[in-house]
């Protein structure tokens, strides 16, 4: 394998920890800003709380990076990361969702090239391991960006970002 591969493939380990660790740093400061009773508020019957989209983002974590690339057992249910209203405070959403990036990190880092080659099927979808990594990064911002509109939706601040 030439330097200039291996050189990308670590490159494009590191941003995607980067990138991770980033938003999980975003929806810390989101839910220091809200109060226990705004986790599980919905905008509407349509949309999600804020609760839910982050046991959402654990869940899709797990699925696609610990179970597919990590070899582990899939034991997602993935409705009812949406149908839940409640039952877990805003550290216990948090602290979950750390360890879950904590682990899906870990798994990113033992990668091998074989590993970032070889096609899996994930939720009916055809994806290489590093499809899956870019779909985990970029699905974590897309819902990232909901919990930050949502807590400048409650609160009416700037978060800085």
């Amino acid at each position: 394998m030439s330097n200039f591969i291996k050189n990308t493939e670590v490159d494009f380990i590191e941003q995607a920890i980067l990138r991770m660790d980033e938003y999980l740093l975003k929806i810390e400061k989101c839910l220091d800003q809200l109060e226990e009773k705004d986790i599980w508020l919905r905008p509407n019957e349509s949309s999600n709380s804020i609760g839910n989209q982050i046991l959402h983002l654990g869940g899709n974590i797990t699925q696609y990076i610990i179970s597919s690339l990590g070899n582990e057992k899939d034991l997602r249910e993935r409705d009812q990361e949406f149908n839940t209203r409640g039952g877990k405070s805003k550290s216990e959403l948090y602290d979950k969702l750390y360890g879950v990036v904590r682990e899906a990190k870990e798994v990113i880092r033992a990668l091998d090239p074989d590993t970032f080659q070889k096609i899996r099927s994930v939720q009916g979808f055809e994806l290489s391991g590093i499809g899956i990594v870019l779909h985990v990064v970029e699905h974590f911002s897309y819902h990232t960006g909901q919990i930050v509109f949502w807590t400048k939706m409650l609160r009416n601040i700037d978060l800085g970002f």
